[in-house]
Protein backbone atom coordinates (compact mmCIF):
# COMPACT_ATOMS: atom_id res chain seq x y z
CA UNK A 1 0.00 0.00 0.00
CA UNK A 2 0.83 3.34 -0.77
CA UNK A 3 2.46 5.74 1.78
CA UNK A 4 2.53 9.68 1.74
CA UNK A 5 5.39 11.61 2.93
CA UNK A 6 4.28 15.02 4.61
CA UNK A 7 5.72 18.37 5.22
CA UNK A 8 7.49 18.02 8.82
CA UNK A 9 7.47 20.02 11.71
CA UNK A 10 11.04 21.12 13.18
CA UNK A 11 10.18 23.41 16.55
CA UNK A 12 7.43 24.30 17.99
CA UNK A 13 7.08 27.45 15.82
CA UNK A 14 7.27 26.38 12.58
CA UNK A 15 4.14 26.38 10.46
CA UNK A 16 5.53 25.45 6.62
CA UNK A 17 8.66 24.72 5.42
CA UNK A 18 10.12 25.44 2.19
CA UNK A 19 11.69 22.34 -0.53
CA UNK A 20 14.86 23.22 -1.58
CA UNK A 21 16.06 19.83 -3.03
CA UNK A 22 14.58 16.48 -3.45
CA UNK A 23 17.39 14.31 -3.35
CA UNK A 24 15.49 10.99 -5.12
CA UNK A 25 13.92 11.73 -8.24
CA UNK A 26 10.41 9.96 -9.19
CA UNK A 27 10.93 6.95 -9.81
CA UNK A 28 13.91 6.24 -7.96
CA UNK A 29 14.00 4.21 -5.00
CA UNK A 30 13.84 5.60 -1.48
CA UNK A 31 14.84 3.34 1.89
CA UNK A 32 12.83 4.16 5.48
CA UNK A 33 15.65 6.26 7.42
CA UNK A 34 17.78 7.89 4.12
CA UNK A 35 17.82 11.18 3.34
CA UNK A 36 15.11 11.83 0.71
CA UNK A 37 14.75 15.90 0.43
CA UNK A 38 16.51 19.09 1.93
CA UNK A 39 14.19 21.59 3.53
CA UNK A 40 14.10 25.34 4.64
CA UNK A 41 12.54 26.55 7.95
CA UNK A 42 12.72 30.23 9.49
CA UNK A 43 15.21 28.82 11.35
CA UNK A 44 17.61 26.29 9.14
CA UNK A 45 18.06 24.12 6.19
CA UNK A 46 17.65 20.53 7.00
CA UNK A 47 18.33 17.23 5.10
CA UNK A 48 14.96 14.73 5.76
CA UNK A 49 14.70 11.06 6.31
CA UNK A 50 12.28 9.24 4.20
CA UNK A 51 9.50 7.90 6.35
CA UNK A 52 9.02 4.65 4.19
CA UNK A 53 10.57 2.21 1.67
CA UNK A 54 9.49 2.05 -2.01
CA UNK A 55 9.60 3.83 -5.13
CA UNK A 56 8.95 7.69 -5.55
CA UNK A 57 6.13 7.07 -7.48
CA UNK A 58 5.14 10.70 -7.31
CA UNK A 59 6.39 14.27 -6.10
CA UNK A 60 3.59 16.40 -4.96
CA UNK A 61 5.84 19.47 -4.03
CA UNK A 62 8.40 20.29 -6.37
CA UNK A 63 11.41 22.65 -5.01
CA UNK A 64 10.68 25.77 -4.48
CA UNK A 65 7.26 24.74 -3.01
CA UNK A 66 6.21 26.64 0.13
CA UNK A 67 4.16 23.91 2.55
CA UNK A 68 2.06 24.14 5.67
CA UNK A 69 3.43 20.95 7.87
CA UNK A 70 0.94 17.65 7.73
CA UNK A 71 0.95 18.67 4.13
CA UNK A 72 1.60 15.50 1.80
CA UNK A 73 4.46 16.33 -0.53
CA UNK A 74 5.13 12.70 -1.96
CA UNK A 75 3.92 9.49 -2.45
CA UNK A 76 6.05 6.13 -2.31
CA UNK A 77 4.98 3.07 -2.87
CA UNK A 78 5.00 -0.02 -5.12
CA UNK A 79 6.02 0.47 -9.45
CA UNK A 80 2.48 0.46 -10.80
CA UNK A 81 0.37 0.98 -7.99
CA UNK A 82 -3.07 2.95 -8.11
CA UNK A 83 -2.11 6.01 -6.17
CA UNK A 84 -5.26 8.08 -7.98
CA UNK A 85 -6.76 8.28 -4.33
CA UNK A 86 -3.50 10.20 -2.84
CA UNK A 87 -3.70 12.41 -6.21
CA UNK A 88 -5.20 16.37 -5.65
CA UNK A 89 -8.39 16.54 -6.57
CA UNK A 90 -9.69 19.00 -9.85
CA UNK A 91 -10.33 21.70 -7.83
CA UNK A 92 -6.98 21.39 -6.42
CA UNK A 93 -7.67 20.61 -2.93
CA UNK A 94 -4.45 18.28 -1.14
CA UNK A 95 -5.25 13.95 -1.63
CA UNK A 96 -7.87 12.89 0.56
CA UNK A 97 -5.59 10.47 2.05
CA UNK A 98 -6.54 7.54 4.22
CA UNK A 99 -2.85 6.58 5.40
CA UNK A 100 -1.86 8.04 8.92
CA UNK A 101 1.09 9.35 8.25
CA UNK A 102 -0.98 12.55 7.01
CA UNK A 103 -2.57 13.22 9.73
CA UNK A 104 -5.07 15.00 8.15
CA UNK A 105 -6.41 16.35 11.89
CA UNK A 106 -3.53 18.21 12.42
CA UNK A 107 -3.56 20.46 8.94
CA UNK A 108 -5.28 22.98 10.49
CA UNK A 109 -2.27 24.02 12.88
CA UNK A 110 -2.02 27.22 11.09
CA UNK A 111 -5.54 28.46 11.57
CA UNK A 112 -4.40 30.13 15.11
CA UNK A 113 -3.09 32.81 12.66
CA UNK A 114 -6.31 33.38 10.60
CA UNK A 115 -9.07 36.13 11.38
CA UNK A 116 -12.35 36.49 10.25
CA UNK A 117 -12.01 38.35 6.81
CA UNK A 118 -15.11 37.53 4.95
CA UNK A 119 -17.78 39.22 5.03
CA UNK A 120 -20.59 37.05 6.34
CA UNK A 121 -18.27 36.49 9.30
CA UNK A 122 -16.90 32.97 7.54
CA UNK A 123 -13.39 32.18 8.90
CA UNK A 124 -10.87 32.43 6.25
CA UNK A 125 -7.83 29.78 6.62
CA UNK A 126 -4.44 30.53 5.32
CA UNK A 127 -1.08 30.45 6.15
CA UNK A 128 0.77 33.09 8.02
CA UNK A 129 2.87 33.55 4.94
CA UNK A 130 0.12 33.53 2.56
CA UNK A 131 -1.35 36.36 4.95
CA UNK A 132 1.57 37.94 5.24
CA UNK A 133 2.18 38.38 1.34
CA UNK A 134 -1.17 39.28 0.10
CA UNK A 135 -1.66 42.04 3.28
CA UNK A 136 1.89 43.38 1.38
CA UNK A 137 0.40 43.30 -2.42
CA UNK A 138 -3.36 44.91 -1.59
CA UNK A 139 -4.82 41.63 -2.06
CA UNK A 140 -8.10 40.47 -0.19
CA UNK A 141 -7.17 36.76 1.23
CA UNK A 142 -10.82 35.99 1.22
CA UNK A 143 -10.73 36.64 -2.49
CA UNK A 144 -8.03 33.67 -3.46
CA UNK A 145 -8.78 30.56 -4.08
CA UNK A 146 -7.47 27.85 -1.89
CA UNK A 147 -5.21 24.58 -2.80
CA UNK A 148 -4.11 23.46 0.89
CA UNK A 149 -5.67 21.25 2.74
CA UNK A 150 -9.72 21.60 4.13
CA UNK A 151 -9.22 24.77 2.44
CA UNK A 152 -6.01 26.90 3.25
CA UNK A 153 -5.04 29.23 1.32
CA UNK A 154 -1.00 29.08 0.81
CA UNK A 155 1.96 31.04 -0.55
CA UNK A 156 1.62 29.81 -4.05
CA UNK A 157 -1.99 30.55 -3.70
CA UNK A 158 -1.68 34.42 -3.51
CA UNK A 159 1.22 33.73 -5.61
CA UNK A 160 -0.87 32.66 -8.66
CA UNK A 161 -3.28 35.96 -7.50
CA UNK A 162 -0.08 38.10 -8.14
CA UNK A 163 1.14 36.31 -11.54
CA UNK A 164 -2.42 37.41 -13.13
CA UNK A 165 -1.96 40.88 -12.54
CA UNK A 166 0.73 43.94 -13.13
CA UNK A 167 3.27 44.04 -10.71
CA UNK A 168 2.64 46.91 -8.21
CA UNK A 169 5.27 49.13 -6.15
CA UNK A 170 5.61 48.79 -2.11
CA UNK A 171 4.25 52.73 -1.84
CA UNK A 172 1.07 51.70 -4.52
CA UNK A 173 0.32 48.63 -2.67
CA UNK A 174 0.13 50.68 0.71
CA UNK A 175 -2.23 53.41 -0.60
CA UNK A 176 -4.26 50.64 -2.18
CA UNK A 177 -4.98 48.74 0.48
CA UNK A 178 -5.40 51.85 3.14
CA UNK A 179 -8.04 53.41 0.67
CA UNK A 180 -9.55 50.10 -0.43
CA UNK A 181 -8.51 50.44 -3.73
CA UNK A 182 -9.24 47.23 -5.75
CA UNK A 183 -6.16 46.54 -8.18
CA UNK A 184 -7.69 43.66 -10.27
CA UNK A 185 -7.84 45.23 -13.85
CA UNK A 186 -5.11 48.27 -13.30
CA UNK A 187 -2.95 48.71 -15.86
CA UNK A 188 0.57 49.85 -14.69
CA UNK A 189 2.42 52.57 -15.94
CA UNK A 190 6.24 52.23 -14.29
CA UNK A 191 8.77 50.08 -14.46
CA UNK A 192 8.41 46.87 -16.56
CA UNK A 193 4.75 47.36 -16.27
CA UNK A 194 4.70 47.76 -12.62
CA UNK A 195 1.27 49.83 -10.88
CA UNK A 196 2.20 52.96 -9.51
CA UNK A 197 0.51 55.60 -7.08
CA UNK A 198 -0.04 57.58 -10.44
CA UNK A 199 -1.93 54.44 -11.81
CA UNK A 200 -4.39 54.18 -8.75
CA UNK A 201 -8.17 55.65 -9.47
CA UNK A 202 -8.19 59.36 -7.94
CA UNK A 203 -4.65 60.16 -8.22
CA UNK A 204 -3.82 63.92 -8.95
CA UNK A 205 -2.59 64.01 -12.70
CA UNK A 206 0.54 65.69 -11.96
CA UNK A 207 1.96 62.81 -10.24
CA UNK A 208 2.20 60.70 -14.08
CA UNK A 209 5.48 62.14 -14.83
CA UNK A 210 7.44 59.65 -12.74
CA UNK A 211 9.56 58.53 -14.89
CA UNK A 212 12.18 61.10 -14.60
CA UNK A 213 15.51 58.66 -14.51
CA UNK A 214 14.32 57.80 -18.21
CA UNK A 215 17.33 60.85 -19.69
CA UNK A 216 20.16 58.83 -17.47
CA UNK A 217 20.56 56.41 -20.39
CA UNK A 218 21.13 58.92 -22.70
CA UNK A 219 24.93 59.88 -21.58
CA UNK A 220 27.36 58.72 -23.90
CA UNK A 221 28.74 55.91 -23.10
CA UNK A 222 26.19 55.10 -20.01
CA UNK A 223 26.34 51.06 -19.85
CA UNK A 224 22.66 49.71 -19.88
CA UNK A 225 22.23 47.67 -16.50
CA UNK A 226 18.92 46.28 -14.99
CA UNK A 227 18.08 45.16 -11.52
CA UNK A 228 18.28 41.67 -10.13
CA UNK A 229 15.23 40.25 -8.27
CA UNK A 230 16.33 37.59 -5.62
CA UNK A 231 13.24 36.37 -3.03
CA UNK A 232 14.76 35.88 0.23
CA UNK A 233 15.37 32.68 2.12
CA UNK A 234 13.01 32.20 5.07
CA UNK A 235 16.49 32.44 7.28
CA UNK A 236 16.33 35.55 6.09
CA UNK A 237 12.83 36.74 6.26
CA UNK A 238 13.25 35.27 9.84
CA UNK A 239 16.40 37.33 10.19
CA UNK A 240 14.07 40.47 9.33
CA UNK A 241 11.23 39.73 11.36
CA UNK A 242 13.38 39.38 14.35
CA UNK A 243 15.31 42.08 14.19
CA UNK A 244 12.75 44.88 13.30
CA UNK A 245 10.61 43.11 16.42
CA UNK A 246 13.93 43.77 18.70
CA UNK A 247 14.54 47.62 17.32
CA UNK A 248 10.07 47.71 18.02
CA UNK A 249 9.72 46.49 21.50
CA UNK A 250 13.13 46.68 22.88
CA UNK A 251 14.28 49.61 24.97
CA UNK A 252 17.44 49.30 23.24
CA UNK A 253 20.40 50.86 24.27
CA UNK A 254 24.38 50.46 24.80
CA UNK A 255 27.91 50.52 26.27
CA UNK A 256 31.43 50.20 25.06
CA UNK A 257 34.50 49.74 26.94
CA UNK A 258 38.15 48.49 26.03
CA UNK A 259 40.20 45.34 27.51
CA UNK A 260 43.52 44.55 27.63
CA UNK A 261 43.70 41.27 26.37
CA UNK A 262 47.48 40.65 26.47
CA UNK A 263 46.74 38.01 29.70
CA UNK A 264 44.13 35.72 27.45
CA UNK A 265 46.45 35.55 24.94
CA UNK A 266 49.00 34.42 27.37
CA UNK A 267 45.98 31.47 28.47
CA UNK A 268 45.34 30.30 25.00
CA UNK A 269 48.81 30.21 24.23
CA UNK A 270 49.61 27.70 27.37
CA UNK A 271 46.32 25.81 26.34
CA UNK A 272 47.67 25.49 22.96
CA UNK A 273 51.34 24.18 24.24
CA UNK A 274 49.26 21.10 25.79
CA UNK A 275 47.15 20.29 22.53
CA UNK A 276 44.00 22.17 23.53
CA UNK A 277 41.78 24.26 21.56
CA UNK A 278 40.67 27.28 23.05
CA UNK A 279 39.66 30.06 20.81
CA UNK A 280 39.62 33.79 22.05
CA UNK A 281 35.81 33.52 21.59
CA UNK A 282 35.92 30.62 23.83
CA UNK A 283 37.29 33.14 26.39
CA UNK A 284 35.04 35.95 25.93
CA UNK A 285 31.89 33.34 26.11
CA UNK A 286 33.46 31.93 29.77
CA UNK A 287 33.87 35.53 30.72
CA UNK A 288 30.43 36.79 30.05
CA UNK A 289 28.94 33.42 31.64
CA UNK A 290 30.88 34.21 34.49
CA UNK A 291 29.25 37.81 34.87
CA UNK A 292 25.84 36.78 33.98
CA UNK A 293 25.89 35.13 37.52
CA UNK A 294 27.09 38.21 39.21
CA UNK A 295 24.87 40.26 37.54
CA UNK A 296 21.58 37.98 36.47
CA UNK A 297 19.49 40.71 35.53
CA UNK A 298 21.19 40.45 32.42
CA UNK A 299 20.42 36.72 31.88
CA UNK A 300 16.54 37.89 32.22
CA UNK A 301 14.21 38.63 29.83
CA UNK A 302 11.08 40.63 29.64
CA UNK A 303 7.45 38.60 29.68
CA UNK A 304 4.72 41.11 29.27
CA UNK A 305 5.08 43.15 32.45
CA UNK A 306 7.00 40.11 34.38
CA UNK A 307 10.69 39.80 34.55
CA UNK A 308 12.14 36.02 33.84
CA UNK A 309 15.12 35.55 35.81
CA UNK A 310 16.71 32.22 34.70
CA UNK A 311 18.89 29.68 37.00
CA UNK A 312 20.88 28.57 33.51
CA UNK A 313 23.08 30.92 31.31
CA UNK A 314 22.36 29.57 27.74
CA UNK A 315 25.51 31.76 25.72
CA UNK A 316 24.41 31.66 21.78
CA UNK A 317 26.92 32.85 19.51
CA UNK A 318 26.39 34.38 16.38
CA UNK A 319 27.81 32.81 13.05
CA UNK A 320 27.68 33.98 9.55
CA UNK A 321 26.46 31.18 7.00
CA UNK A 322 25.84 31.93 3.20
CA UNK A 323 22.20 32.46 4.03
CA UNK A 324 22.13 34.42 6.99
CA UNK A 325 22.81 34.67 10.89
CA UNK A 326 22.63 31.42 12.66
CA UNK A 327 22.75 31.67 16.87
CA UNK A 328 23.50 28.48 17.73
CA UNK A 329 23.27 28.05 21.54
CA UNK A 330 26.17 26.90 24.56
CA UNK A 331 24.25 25.43 27.09
CA UNK A 332 24.86 25.33 30.72
CA UNK A 333 28.06 27.40 29.99
CA UNK A 334 27.78 28.97 33.51
CA UNK A 335 28.91 25.13 34.78
CA UNK A 336 30.82 23.16 32.03
CA UNK A 337 33.82 25.21 32.24
CA UNK A 338 36.18 26.97 29.37
CA UNK A 339 37.14 23.38 27.87
CA UNK A 340 33.35 22.40 27.91
CA UNK A 341 32.53 25.45 25.97
CA UNK A 342 35.47 25.33 23.95
CA UNK A 343 34.24 21.87 23.20
CA UNK A 344 30.79 22.55 22.65
CA UNK A 345 31.38 25.54 20.25
CA UNK A 346 33.48 23.23 18.40
CA UNK A 347 30.60 20.75 17.85
CA UNK A 348 28.47 23.56 16.79
CA UNK A 349 30.48 24.66 14.31
CA UNK A 350 30.99 21.10 12.67
CA UNK A 351 27.24 20.77 13.13
CA UNK A 352 27.13 23.82 11.12
CA UNK A 353 29.04 23.23 8.27
CA UNK A 354 27.72 20.27 7.85
CA UNK A 355 24.21 21.53 7.96
CA UNK A 356 23.06 19.09 10.89
CA UNK A 357 21.82 21.78 13.51
CA UNK A 358 18.51 21.16 14.75
CA UNK A 359 15.88 23.10 15.87
CA UNK A 360 17.30 22.09 19.16
CA UNK A 361 20.82 23.95 18.53
CA UNK A 362 18.86 27.13 18.05
CA UNK A 363 16.71 27.62 21.11
CA UNK A 364 16.82 28.86 24.96
CA UNK A 365 19.77 31.42 24.78
CA UNK A 366 19.35 34.03 27.80
CA UNK A 367 22.69 35.94 26.35
CA UNK A 368 24.15 36.21 23.07
CA UNK A 369 28.04 37.42 21.83
CA UNK A 370 28.62 38.37 18.68
CA UNK A 371 32.36 38.34 16.98
CA UNK A 372 33.25 39.97 13.82
CA UNK A 373 36.70 40.99 14.95
CA UNK A 374 37.63 38.37 11.54
CA UNK A 375 36.81 41.43 9.84
CA UNK A 376 38.92 44.20 10.77
CA UNK A 377 36.28 45.51 12.26
CA UNK A 378 37.01 47.78 16.01
CA UNK A 379 34.09 47.69 16.86
CA UNK A 380 30.11 47.80 16.51
CA UNK A 381 26.72 47.67 17.81
CA UNK A 382 24.50 44.80 17.88
CA UNK A 383 21.00 44.01 17.97
CA UNK A 384 19.25 42.39 20.57
CA UNK A 385 18.26 39.04 19.66
CA UNK A 386 15.10 38.40 21.41
CA UNK A 387 13.47 36.85 23.81
CA UNK A 388 17.21 38.11 25.19
CA UNK A 389 17.80 41.36 26.92
CA UNK A 390 21.90 41.37 26.05
CA UNK A 391 24.28 40.96 23.44
CA UNK A 392 28.01 41.70 23.65
CA UNK A 393 29.33 43.09 20.19
CA UNK A 394 32.99 41.94 19.98
CA UNK A 395 35.43 43.76 17.74
CA UNK A 396 38.92 42.58 16.78
CA UNK A 397 41.76 42.75 18.92
CA UNK A 398 44.71 45.04 18.36
CA UNK A 399 48.19 46.20 18.99
CA UNK A 400 48.13 49.93 20.52
CA UNK A 401 49.93 52.15 22.28
CA UNK A 402 48.27 52.46 25.39
CA UNK A 403 49.01 54.73 28.29
CA UNK A 404 50.03 53.40 31.38
CA UNK A 405 50.77 54.79 35.31
CA UNK A 406 52.92 53.76 37.54
CA UNK A 407 52.97 53.31 41.01
CA UNK A 408 55.00 56.73 41.19
CA UNK A 409 52.75 58.44 39.03
CA UNK A 410 54.55 58.50 35.86
CA UNK A 411 53.01 58.09 32.52
CA UNK A 412 54.53 55.31 29.94
CA UNK A 413 53.35 54.60 26.29
CA UNK A 414 53.41 50.89 25.98
CA UNK A 415 52.23 48.43 23.23
CA UNK A 416 49.16 46.63 24.22
CA UNK A 417 46.62 44.02 22.53
CA UNK A 418 43.44 45.86 23.14
CA UNK A 419 39.91 44.25 22.59
CA UNK A 420 36.77 46.63 22.23
CA UNK A 421 33.47 45.15 23.45
CA UNK A 422 30.26 47.25 23.11
CA UNK A 423 27.20 45.55 25.33
CA UNK A 424 23.68 46.41 24.22
CA UNK A 425 20.86 45.89 26.51
CA UNK A 426 17.30 45.85 27.26
CA UNK A 427 16.73 48.93 29.34
CA UNK A 428 13.51 48.42 30.49
CA UNK A 429 15.03 46.34 32.75
CA UNK A 430 18.50 46.88 32.87
CA UNK A 431 19.89 50.56 34.15
CA UNK A 432 22.63 51.97 33.29
CA UNK A 433 25.09 51.34 36.36
CA UNK A 434 24.10 47.56 35.79
CA UNK A 435 25.00 47.50 32.28
CA UNK A 436 28.09 49.28 33.41
CA UNK A 437 28.95 47.12 36.00
CA UNK A 438 28.56 43.58 33.70
CA UNK A 439 30.94 45.02 31.09
CA UNK A 440 33.30 46.02 34.02
CA UNK A 441 33.20 42.42 35.30
CA UNK A 442 33.63 41.03 31.98
CA UNK A 443 36.79 43.40 31.22
CA UNK A 444 37.91 42.10 34.94
CA UNK A 445 37.55 38.27 33.97
CA UNK A 446 39.50 38.67 30.87
CA UNK A 447 42.07 40.92 32.01
CA UNK A 448 43.21 37.99 35.09
CA UNK A 449 42.04 34.85 32.93
CA UNK A 450 42.80 32.56 35.86
CA UNK A 451 39.84 33.41 37.25
CA UNK A 452 37.76 31.58 33.93
CA UNK A 453 39.57 28.42 34.64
Amino acid sequence: MASLIIMPKQGLLMTEGTLTNWLVKEGGLCKEGEPLFEMETDKLTITMDSTATGTLLKILHPEGDVVPITEPIAIVGEPGEDISAYLPKADGAAPAAEAPAAAPEAAPAPVPATAPDAADGQRIFASPRARMRAEENGINIASVPASGPDGLRIERDVQAVLDGRAAITPLAANVAKAEGIALEGLHGTGANGKITTADLPGSAPQAQPAAAPAPAAEVPGQMTRGVRTERMSGMRKAISRNMLNSKSTNAQTSHRISVDMTAAIALRQQYKAMGIKISYNDIIVRACAKALQDYPIVNASVDGDSILYHDYVNIGTAVSVPNGLIVPVIRDADIIGLQGIAQRSAELIDKAREGRLTDEDYHGGTFTVSSLGMFDLDDFVAIINPPESGILAVGKIAKVPVVETGADGEDTVVIRSMCNLCLSYDHRIIDGAEGAKFLQKVKGYLQNPILLI
